[in-house]
């Protein structure tokens, strides 16, 4: 690895003495903030634009409200909201009343219960699931030896016209909950709105992906 590629996951620094987190801080070599100062200068004009001045500072503001006993200090903080909770703050904080919903069939039972939540609040759904249209997966050049069921017909998902059901009915929030490792890339390219997700796809542990993250030294130790 060139010492000048930015890789802020390998970083040797305490935290708190990072120059990320404090002026004259600590860095090694190949520290974005130093190597891409410029960069990191012109950035910041983005933050002014129309379209991601209040929404970043409201994104600010999520954060902050995810914790309780700031008044005691950082290190006496905790969190006092989960994730589902803080999608509905924030669409509350940014004054959005069309929610989009892009969800995978394992995930219908889910999918009911989160839309049952936003349209108790007031907010106007729109909610696509992952095999919408009926499109064989031969369209994407599949054939049934491929197909997770084994059968000559398999509708493939479509997170393509997931995005499109969505920016058809102008919805100014999506959320994504289920969708598999690539389908989700997909929806992003395509959505027009701002998107957030509430869960990703993980069928081994009950879509927990950091389970495997946290076993690595044991359970999930064979991925090393």
């Amino acid at each position: 690895m060139k010492e000048t590629m930015p890789n802020c996951a390998r970083c040797p620094i305490k935290p708190d003495e990072r120059i990320c987190k404090q002026e004259g801080g600590k860095h090694p070599g190949n520290c974005p903030t130093v190597i891409r100062a410029d960069l990191a200068a012109e950035v910041l004009k983005e933050y002014t634009r129309v379209e991601n001045a209040e929404f970043a500072k409201q994104a600010s503001l999520q954060e902050r409200d995810g914790y309780s006993n700031r008044d005691l200090g950082y290190a006496k903080v905790r969190p006092t909201k989960p994730r589902i909770e803080e999608i509905i703050d924030f669409i509350g904080k940014m004054g959005y009343r069309k929610i989009g919903m892009a969800f995978c069939m394992g995930l219908r039972k889910e999918a009911q219960a989160v839309e049952g939540l936003f349209s108790s609040r007031g907010l106007e759904m729109v909610s696509a699931i992952c095999k919408v249209g009926r499109a064989s997966k031969e369209h994407i050049g599949l054939t049934a030896a491929d197909h997770v069921g084994l059968c000559d017909f398999e509708t493939m998902c479509n997170p393509i016209l997931q995005a499109e059901v969505l920016n058809k009915e102008n919805t100014e929030f999506n959320v994504l909950l289920g969708l598999c490792v690539g389908h989700d890339s997909l929806f992003l390219k395509y959505a027009d709105a701002p998107c957030t997700v509430l869960a990703v796809k993980d069928r081994a542990t009950g879509h927990n992906p950091l389970a495997a993250i946290y076993t690595l030294d044991s359970y999930y130790r064979a991925l090393k």
